[in-house]
């Protein structure tokens, strides 16, 4: 009976999310395009909270039409914040997370949709959550490197040994 108060419990956040840059799109060499972008995240998502939140799970998605596909969305960016005081981001250059690829070359001069979800996980009850949507977002319509660019490269013993010197890792570090 207690958790028929998350029902009259506002879900305002405050969000504000601006595609920073267009770091690249490239096509790859099964035909795909691929985009590596940078957002500017500002969100105070405190009010999502409650005394029956558990923990929020946050994610950026971008959307987007094709003649092919009514909608494709793809999840760029997530965190998960499992408490109220860590819930102000307030992040000026973040990059996504996970790659954006299109299931063809639809990626160039597209427009995008731009949406943060969240789904508020309970200690008790039904699991909540909400959207909002930043429209307006539009992709260039040139490739910003070379057409064909490969999707793997293998990556040598002697490559590997450097990745791990540069990035201070031992034997945790893997490719």
């Amino acid at each position: 009976m207690a958790t028929i108060t998350d029902y009259f419990h506002p879900m305002n956040a405050d969000i504000d999310i601006k595609l920073a840059r267009v770091e690249r799109i490239q096509r790859m060499d099964n035909g795909n395009d691929e985009a590596y972008l940078a957002f500017e995240i500002d969100a105070d998502l405190r009010p999502l909270f409650s005394w029956n939140t558990k923990l929020l799970f946050v994610f950026l998605a971008a959307e987007y039409t094709t003649k092919d596909n009514r909608l494709s969305q793809v999840s760029l960016w997530d965190r998960i914040i499992e408490h109220e005081q860590d819930a102000v981001l307030k992040l000026p250059y973040v990059r996504n997370k996970y790659k954006l690829v299109d299931q063809g070359h639809h990626l160039r001069g597209r427009a995008i949709n731009l949406t943060m979800y969240w789904n508020i996980m309970p200690f008790t009850g039904r699991l909540r959550w909400g959207q909002r949507v930043f429209s307006d977002v539009v992709l260039p319509s040139n490739y910003s490197r070379a057409e064909h660019v490969p999707t793997w490269r293998a990556m040598s013993a002697m490559d590997f040994r450097a990745a791990q010197r540069h990035m201070g890792g031992g034997p945790d570090l893997q490719y």
